[in-house]
């Protein structure tokens, strides 16, 4: 996906000045420092593709979450979990620029049909808007 590319409904995409590990490692530092937020893995979809002689612009996954917060989605709607943790996704488009995306809480919501959570919906898009805009934000 570059940004030429149509960016799904219900996803948020912004810029980083940094590279696509960098981008990543200073989300993780910030969400290492939040109490109750785990980083519970890493996807490097680059090198996997390497791996099976394809080539793949540096693009990863930074996976993470709060089970305070997660678990009452799940409650609300099993089928949620296919979404949880959260996932925010680094990538370099073609004219080289770095891109941070995430599907919007509320996005999951709707597709979830989850009703019954409207705080922690809020709570979840003021988070990863905040992290993703303190990791982005130029030097």
């Amino acid at each position: 996906m570059s940004t030429n590319a149509q960016t799904p409904s219900g996803f948020i995409v912004k810029s980083s000045p940094y590279n696509v590990e960098e981008t990543l490692d200073r989300l993780e530092k910030i969400i290492e420092a939040k109490d109750g937020i785990n980083v519970m893995g890493r996807i490097d979809h680059a090198k996997n593709a390497a791996t099976a002689g394809l080539s793949l612009a540096d693009t990863q996954v930074l996976i993470f979450g709060n089970a305070q917060i997660g678990t009452p989605l799940m409650q609300s709607n099993p089928l949620a979990a296919i979404d949880l943790p959260l996932k925010v996704l680094a990538w370099e488009d073609s004219d080289g620029t770095v891109h941070v995306g995430y599907l919007d809480p509320q996005a999951l919501a709707e597709r979830f049909g989850i009703t019954d959570q409207s705080a922690i919906i809020e709570k979840m898009t003021g988070a990863l808007n905040a992290l993703t805009g303190k990791a982005t934000e130029a030097p």
